[in-house]
C-alpha cells in the first residue's frame, strides 16, 4: 500500500492517463497529493484508469472527452470549478498515416490548442499552470543525423515546416507534429496573454524507458513505442542501429510533469528531460543485471558507445529539482517488468 498522501494540493485535469506515460504521471500526482481528473474518450476507459489506482479512489474522478480537438469537449470538466491546473500529456502517436494534415498535424495541433482555449472559455480564472507533454522529437533536427560534438537543449527547434511536413515521410511528420503542436501553443499564449490567468511549460524528452506505473499483463499489443524497442531486443540478432540518442525514465518524466506545475520558476519555459542513451549500453546492462536475459540479448560490441550528439538535461535539474537516475537502473526495471508480462501471456 502506498503511503498516505501529503495535505491535499487541489484538483488537476490530466490528459492522456491512460497511457504509459500518463499512467506515471497520475502516479506522481496522486503521490504528491493532488486529486486527479482523469480526460478519457469513454467512461468504460476513465474506469480501467481509475481501477489501477485503488489506494486512491477518493482522490480520482473522471472526465469523458469525445474529441479533444474541439474545446467544448472540456465544458463537463470544470463544471465544478475545482480545476486550478493542467496536465495535458493525450497527444496522437501515428508512424504511418495515409494523410499526414488529415491523420496527425491537424489533430496534433488543434488537439494542442483546444486544452487552452478550454482552460480560458472553461476554467473561471481558477487554472494558474498548464504543463504540456511535448517531445525530443520538437527538439531534435533529424537532417542533421548523429550531429557528432553538438549538445540539444530546450533552445534547439526541428525546423521542419507545416507545408514541409504534408508530404513528408511518417517519422518526419510525426516529429514535425510535435514541434508544431508545441510551438502552437506558445504562440496560442502569446496571443492571449492578456486574458489568461494561467502560463505554459512544456516537457521534451526523448524515448522514454523505464516501468509502467500498474501492473503490466502483456506484451504483445499495447506497448508504448518506446518500451516496445526494448521489448523487440529480446531473442533479436542484432543491436538497433542509432535513432534518438537521448531516454529518459518514466518516473523521471512524471516528475517533471508534477513540479513543472507546481515550481513557479517553470512558468514559461520548455524543458528537455533526458540523458544520453545507446542501445549497445542498454543491451550491456541486461544481459548483467537480469540473468534471464544473458543468453536473450544480442550481443552487439560490448562497452561501444557510438559518437553522436549529446542530450543536456540540466534545466530539469536547475529549476525544477529533478534528479536523475541511472540507465542501470531504468533498463533492469523495464525487462523486470517486461518478463513477468511474458510469464503471465504463456501461462494465459
Amino acid at each position: 500500500m502506498p503511503m498516505a498522501s501529503p495535505q491535499n494540493k487541489g484538483t488537476i485535469l490530466v490528459t492522456g492517463g491512460g497511457g504509459y506515460v500518463g499512467g506515471q504521471i497520475v502516479r506522481e500526482a496522486l503521490e504528491s497529493g493532488f486529486n486527479v481528473r482523469l480526460t478519457a474518450r469513454s467512461a468504460s476507459s476513465a474506469d480501467r484508469s481509475v481501477a489501477r489506482f485503488p489506494a486512491y479512489a477518493a482522490q480520482l474522478s473522471t472526465a469523458v472527452i469525445p474529441d479533444m480537438t474541439v474545446p467544448e469537449s472540456y465544458e463537463s470538466s470544470f463544471a465544478d470549478g475545482a480545476i486550478t491546473g493542467i496536465i495535458h500529456a493525450a497527444s496522437p502517436f501515428v508512424l504511418d498515416p495515409q494523410d499526414n494534415v488529415r491523420d496527425l498535424l491537424d489533430p496534433a495541433i488543434k488537439g494542442a490548442t483546444a486544452v487552452l482555449d478550454a482552460a480560458l472559455r472553461y476554467g473561471g480564472g481558477k487554472v494558474t499552470r498548464v504543463v504540456a507533454t511535448s517531445s525530443f522529437a520538437a527538439v531534435k533536427d533529424l537532417s542533421q543525423g548523429k550531429r557528432v560534438g553538438y549538445t540539444y537543449s530546450e533552445k534547439d527547434w526541428n525546423p521542419v515546416s507545416f507545408k514541409e511536413a504534408a508530404v513528408a515521410n511518417g517519422v518526419v511528420a510525426y516529429c514535425a507534429s510535435k514541434a508544431l503542436a508545441e510551438r502552437a501553443m506558445w504562440d496560442w499564449m502569446a496571443t492571449h496573454k492578456s486574458e489568461i490567468t494561467f502560463t505554459l511549460a512544456t516537457i521534451c524528452p526523448p524515448w522514454v524507458f523505464g516501468p509502467y506505473a500498474s501492473a503490466l499483463r502483456a506484451t504483445k499489443s499495447g506497448l508504448s513505442e518506446s518500451v516496445q524497442l526494448l521489448n523487440n531486443m529480446i531473442d533479436a540478432d542484432a543491436v538497433p542501429a542509432f535513432d534518438f540518442g537521448g531516454y529518459a525514465d518514466s518516473r523521471e518524466v512524471a516528475a517533471a510533469h508534477v513540479r513543472a506545475l507546481e515550481v513557479p520558476e517553470a512558468a514559461g519555459k520548455r524543458f528537455l528531460v533526458g540523458q544520453d542513451f545507446r542501445y549497445q549500453a542498454a543491451a550491456d546492462i541486461a544481459r548483467e543485471t537480469v540473468p534471464e536475459l544473458k543468453t536473450r540479448l544480442p550481443v552487439g560490441n560490448p562497452g561501444e558507445w557510438e559518437d553522436a550528439y549529446h542530450v543536456d538535461g540540466s534545466l530539469a535539474t536547475r529549476v525544477l529539482g529533478l534528479k536523475y537516475g541511472t540507465l542501470r537502473d531504468t533498463v533492469t526495471d523495464t525487462y523486470v517488468q517486461l518478463l513477468k508480462a511474458r510469464e503471465i501471456e504463456a501461462a494465459a
